[in-house]
């Protein structure tokens, strides 16, 4: 009779050593350890610092900035003079025609200069999605002027058959602003996130336009006549006026706080006219043994034009932030 110890499943029921109580303890083991493995991973995804997210762009904010560039007149200086001339009876009919060529020389149109401009910005953004931002901006410049100018001259007595007395007149006139300033909105489109392409428009005012004019007339000199002093005069507008103005832009942020843009735009002021005269003596009290009394003569002027322009200028502004 064969005994427990023969058959192949006595060994494992009875030998501690490779039962299944040794299985078992590994077992529990095992399954401890990846517990135990699983928890400091996860404490350790815990306390992991995130990592932070790369900065993104905005254009919500207050921005101040400067300014500088060109502007250049839209329309041309009309200058139309009028002669006014006043003389004793006892003189001859000479200065006339003498007063009437000093308003021709001092008379036409002037084509309108270009000058620099320059000044300071403030104005705030309001980005409304990933495309899109609104704002407002205002803006103050001042102008350095640069006037149109055209020299005449006119033979004053050829039409009456004395040729040489010549009328020199020399007009200059400045049609630019002293001062502009605008109040504008503005409308844009982000092509990318750091690029800005905008259309702006509003309220224009400013100030400023001068004429000068000044000559010379040989006069007579036919012994009736001892010659005429040479004259000047000028004429200014003053005050502020209000108008509008349109333009468009592009501005690009190179930096988080900075940015850069050029920008065009045409203003209107409306038409305006002012004056500027003149009054010179004829001659002197006595010529060529002729007495002339108090003749005189005048030019009393007009200047009348468009106070409207372009302006092409890039700036700089510094952004504060939303």
């Amino acid at each position: 009779m064969r005994g427990y110890g023969e058959l192949g499943w006595s060994r494992e029921i009875w030998h501690p050593g490779e039962g299944p109580t040794r299985k078992l303890l590994i077992a529990t083991a095992a399954i401890g350890t990846l517990i135990g493995t699983s928890s400091f991973a996860a404490d350790m995804a815990i306390k992991a610092p995130p990592m932070a997210p790369a900065p993104a762009i905005s254009w919500t904010g207050y921005y101040v900035g400067v300014n500088a560039g060109g502007t250049w007149g839209g329309s041309d200086i009309n200058v139309a003079s009028v002669p006014i001339y006043a003389f004793p009876p006892t003189l001859n009919a000479f200065p006339v025609p003498t007063s009437i060529a000093a308003a021709n020389a001092a008379s036409g149109n002037l084509s309108s200069r270009a000058g620099f401009i320059g000044g300071v910005q403030i104005g705030y953004n309001q980005q409304f999605s990933d495309r899109f931002v609104a704002g407002i901006e205002t803006d103050f410049q001042g102008t350095a002027k640069a006037k149109a100018t055209r020299t005449s001259s006119v033979d004053a007595l050829s039409s009456v058959g004395f040729p040489g007395n010549n009328v020199t007149a020399t007009i200059a006139a400045n049609k630019i602003p002293d001062y502009l300033g605008t109040v504008r909105g503005r409308l844009g489109f982000l092509p990318q996130p750091a690029l800005l392409l905008y259309t702006t428009g509003g309220l224009a005012y400013g100030g400023g336009s001068s004429t000068s004019i000044s000559g010379t007339n040989n006069g007579v000199n036919l012994g009736l006549c001892c010659g005429n002093p040479p004259f000047n005069s000028s004429g200014s507008l003053s005050g502020i006026r209000a108008g509008w103005t349109i333009g468009a832009g592009a501005e690009w942020m190179f930096a988080p706080k900075w940015s850069a843009k050029i920008e065009y735009l045409y203003y209107d002021l409306g038409r305006v006219s002012y004056s500027a005269g003149t009054s010179s003596p004829l001659a002197g009290p006595n010529s060529g043994g002729i007495p002339v009394g108090a003749a005189v003569y005048s030019i009393a002027s007009q200047t009348s034009t468009r106070l409207d322009g372009n302006i092409l200028r890039i700036g700089l502004n510094y952004r504060f932030g939303g």
